[in-house]
């Protein structure tokens, strides 16, 4: 029949020896039916086998070894027909147990024999008894871990960022958030696939690769819409999350205080709302008795999105609340004429770090990105050369209140740019801005250009910025250093290493882990203010000066 009709024929049969389905193709392939998940476990087979037909006397194809990766089939067989329609060679495939961890082809090839012979052959379910067993001690081994495993992918597309970049945030991300990464799939597309995303062999790239690490999750690195999320996770049977949830998810289990726990719960649900659907909720109706309430009544999905929505509205109330109390905090700095200096920078930049050690806070830093949400106000004495009288070399002391704030991401998340804006609202009462680099990260130049973006869209561009060049003790060689002089030893090599990195940012370098490098960074901070700082005489504790520092503001413009 299948040399007659010009098309492949199959049979799905189970291990009863049943025909569970017939299935008939074009020339080339077969379209399977949905073949349910029963015995879905990992470690089990799907209890049936594949057997069709090929026309062309070709063995398994990739769509067939495909099939028996994703469905996991017992067996897959392609049975020759030819040209007086008689059977031929059999071609069989399994999947392999001892396949390496994440390999692109886990299974195993029979050689072809003729189906005479396979036909008198008896002990297939014993052979597949043992595969299962094997199965089960290969999945074995991977469950030591009790964190979730995750498939990460990162989509090229032109004008999007760097690719290496990219993957490599997407990775910390990943460890920020717990996640055991066991698996990267990347793909370079001109454009999006509007329903996946990626590709559709890039696709079952990515479900096999899943199914051999077992990994149950797929983290992509752009940000992917409703629809696409739900086929995905249809195509692939993984939970799917883009980079934004990923993003939320850290800031949810980051936040400390009440309003940390609301600015995120509120970003959440605006991320949420749109992603309601028929999927989530199924459309059942509730019944409502009584005069004027008959009908079919609201469905539970719209019921959802109007609980979403009060929640929106009472959330937004609370931070409404929230930013004046901020706003009075703010007047009475400002009476007390103290000046304020905001930390901003690029998250893991080493923020916290360097407000721990120039305030003896003990604000929790880790090597993570997000590792603090909550903003953190500290006093501290900033010393200034100061002229009194006849003497122009007295240090005085002036006070001023150091902040630090949430960390900056490329493409922060709109809603949590809006959720979080109660926050950074802060920073437009900052009389001076940090920009903390990590002067040692190959992406500094990048990562300099995401924050700039974010104070822009924030209207804080026309605040005065001093660069803070950190993490000098990690660097090695300054980025781009076309100079062929041999770098000097000892402390004059940590001088000329210095005054390269202070050339190649514009700022001042220090190291947040060493204070030594912190009084030509506390001089240009003090310098920066001017007059604004008011500076106590400490020979005279009751004198106050407005003078202007010795030193110049203009000799570190950023």
């Amino acid at each position: 029949m299948s040399r007659e009709t010009g098309r492949q024929v199959g049979v799905l049969v189970s291990r009863r020896g049943d025909v569970e389905a017939v299935v008939v193709g074009d020339a080339q392939r077969l379209q399977l039916p949905d073949v349910g998940r029963e015995r879905g476990a990992k470690s089990r087979l799907r209890g049936v086998r594949l057997i069709h037909t090929h026309l062309q006397g070709e063995a398994l194809t990739r769509d067939d070894l495909t099939d028996l990766s994703l469905l996991r089939l017992d067996a897959v067989a392609a049975l020759e027909v030819t040209e007086d329609g008689r059977p031929g060679r059999l071609y069989v495939a399994q999947i392999d147990p001892k396949a390496a961890p994440g390999s692109r082809e886990p299974w195993s090839l029979a050689l072809p024999r003729l189906a005479s012979d396979v036909a008198s052959e008896r002990g297939f379910d014993v052979a597949l008894a043992e595969l299962e067993t094997a199965l089960s001690a290969a999945i074995a081994g991977t469950a030591g871990s009790t964190r979730t495993r995750a498939v990460l992918v990162q989509v090229i597309v032109p004008g999007g960022p760097d690719a290496e970049l990219a993957l490599y945030e997407l990775r910390e991300l990943a460890r920020t958030a717990g996640l055991e990464i066991v698996d990267e799939i990347r793909q370079r597309r001109p454009a999006l696939d509007p329903k996946t995303a990626i590709g559709r062999g890039k696709l079952d790239e990515l479900t096999v690769a899943a199914m051999q690490r077992g990994a149950d999750l797929a983290v992509f690195g752009l940000d992917l819409g409703p629809a696409q999320v739900r086929s995905i996770a249809e195509a692939s049977e993984l939970r799917v999350i883009d980079r934004t949830q990923l993003i939320l998810d850290i800031f949810a289990g980051r936040a400390r205080s009440r309003e940390g726990r609301l600015q995120v719960e509120l970003a959440q649900l605006k991320y949420r709302l749109p992603r309601l659907s028929q999927d989530s909720a199924k459309a059942f109706s509730r019944l409502m008795g009584g005069i004027g309430g008959r009908g079919p009544g609201e469905q539970k999905l719209e019921i959802d999105r109007r609980r979403v929505k009060d929640r929106i509205v009472l959330l937004t109330k609370e931070l409404e609340r929230v930013a004046r109390d901020r706003g009075l905090r703010r007047r009475r700095r400002g009476k007390a004429e103290v000046p304020v200096v905001s930390i901003v920078g690029y998250t893991n930049a080493g923020k916290s770090t360097l407000l721990n050690a120039l305030t003896s806070a003990e604000v929790y830093a880790e090597n993570q990105l997000f590792a603090t949400l909550d903003p953190t106000s500290r006093r501290m004495a900033l010393p200034k050369t100061i002229a009194f009288g006849e003497d122009s070399d007295v240090v005085g002391f002036g006070e001023i209140i150091v902040t630090d704030t949430v960390g900056f991401i490329r493409e922060l998340p709109a809603d949590l740019v809006t959720a979080f804006r109660a926050t950074l609202e802060e920073l437009h009462e900052a009389d001076l801005l940090l920009h903390v680099i990590d002067a040692s990260s190959d992406s500094a130049d990048d990562q300099i250009a995401s924050v700039e973006s974010l104070l822009r869209d924030l209207e804080l561009d026309d605040k005065p910025v001093l660069r803070v060049l950190n993490k000098l003790d990690r660097v090695t060689m300054p980025p781009d250093d076309d100079s062929d002089d041999a770098a000097p030893q000892g402390r004059d090599g940590d001088e000329w290493l210095k005054a390269r990195v202070e050339n190649r940012f514009g700022g001042v370098a220090v190291s947040a882990l060493a204070p030594s490098t912190f009084p030509r960074l506390l001089a240009v901070i003090a310098s920066r203010l001017g007059p604004r700082l008011a500076v106590r005489d400490p020979r005279d504790p009751a004198s106050l000066s407005r003078e202007r520092a010795s030193l110049p503001d203009s000799e570190f413009d950023s």
